[in-house]
């Protein structure tokens, strides 16, 4: 059985299963993006007065019935599952207004839509359809600036995190407190989504994580806001003024991550005083290379020191913070000397070698985006950024 069989059987067990027990979940007063209440809700879709909406893997149809009845959205509640689709007639009939419930696998509900959707979301469905296959289908049928947003998971119940290849694994569907059933589910990590999307004619505009309210509950899920690219682009046109010759308002930052292992395998981080861990950096100083940089901010922060042909760049990173572009790259050191202390106590007062598999937290941003970048299996949380791959890490 291929995956999208074997999904499409386990979401008609999953409705039958609830169609047998009689389950009727409340209405929503909003969108529920984790598997829980709470966090972001309606205000993530934009404004929806009006809009054509798709809702791909619609299951009881009660987040489309509240669209459309709360701003009179029009809806198609796509879903392929017929006892999914047998709940949703149970509870809501054929005539809900503005909601239109379709029994269609969801690639070839695509195929035959004429008109693009305003709006395009998945609660916790687009984890089990092959991206590769959903995106490119998908994308044609949203229109330019047309938004999608969908939650998937991100780490599950046993605390594994996301996959770093584009390839399902079995993930657990609960049908109550001791069964379960198990289907293969596409887990992966935020910048692979991104990759995917932007392929396919997306721009990513945000990317929450959104944990679990229950302390004991490891289960992460992510949220994810795109928008369809324009699909034409407006002609260049050539300024007759000619350019000023004043320097550039300064709109980039530049730094250096930089990333010291020990013969353990461990990773060198400080506490820094605002309590956060982070890797040994700081900004390039004018004139100065990015090894140069690296050389400097480690014997500078933590009195090792190394040479500067010990320093190995294997990536730049892209992200954006407070309206300024941070370009961060990430060196290793693949040699030093020394024992590392804290040279800089007002403002990181400990270094210490931590193990790969049991990082401590809450990371600095461009600490762990750097670290990801090293090491993409590291179960490590961020947000997005664009990552420019330089060598491999020796």
């Amino acid at each position: 059985m291929n995956d999208t069989a074997a999904n499409r059987q386990a979401w008609t067990d999953y409705g039958r299963f609830h169609l047998d027990r009689g389950t009727n979940p409340p209405d929503p007063k909003q969108m529920a993006w984790g598997f829980w209440d709470g966090g972001p809700g309606d205000d993530v879709l934009g404004d929806l007065a009006g809009r054509r909406i798709l809702d791909i893997g619609s299951g009881t149809g009660r987040y489309a019935v509240h669209l459309a009845r709360t701003y009179g959205a029009v809806i198609d509640a796509v879903d392929g599952s017929p006892t999914q689709h047998q709940r949703a007639l149970a509870r809501y009939g054929h005539t809900e207004p503005g909601v239109h419930f379709v029994l269609a696998d969801i690639l070839d509900h695509l195929r035959e839509q004429e008109d693009p959707y305003d709006v395009v979301y998945a609660m916790h469905s687009f984890g089990f359809i092959d991206p590769h296959q959903l995106l490119p289908a998908l994308a044609p049928r949203v229109r330019p600036r047309g938004r999608l947003v969908f939650s998937v998971l991100h780490t599950n119940r046993d605390g594994l995190g996301p996959s770093t290849e584009v390839s399902p694994r079995p993930e657990g569907v609960r049908l109550a407190d001791a069964a379960m059933l198990t289907t293969p589910m596409w887990v992966l990590t935020p910048a692979l989504w991104e990759d995917l999307l932007v392929e396919s004619g997306f721009l990513v505009e945000n990317v929450d994580l959104l944990p679990s309210p229950m302390d004991d509950d490891p289960v992460v899920c992510q949220l994810i806001t795109a928008r369809r690219r324009q699909q034409t682009v407006p002609r260049a046109r050539v300024a007759s003024r000619p350019r000023s010759t004043n320097p550039p308002v300064a709109q980039a930052a530049l730094g250096v991550c930089v990333i010291v292992t020990n013969a353990e395998g461990q990773v060198l981080l400080g506490l820094h005083r605002s309590g956060v861990w982070e890797c040994p950096g700081g900004k390039i100083d004018p004139g100065e290379s990015i090894e140069e940089t690296a050389v400097r901010e480690l014997h500078e922060e933590t009195s090792l020191s190394a040479r500067v042909e010990d320093v190995e760049v294997i990536g730049l990173l892209l992200d954006e913070a407070g309206g300024t572009n941070r370009a961060t790259a990430v060196v290793v050191v693949t040699a030093y000397e020394g024992v590392p202390v804290a040279a800089e106590p007002e403002l990181v007062s400990r270094w210490e070698w931590a193990a790969t598999d049991a990082l401590p937290g809450p990371l600095f941003v461009p600490s762990a985006q750097g670290l990801r970048a090293w090491r993409p299996e590291l179960p490590v949380d961020h947000p997005p950024a664009h990552v420019y791959r330089l060598t491999a890490a020796k």
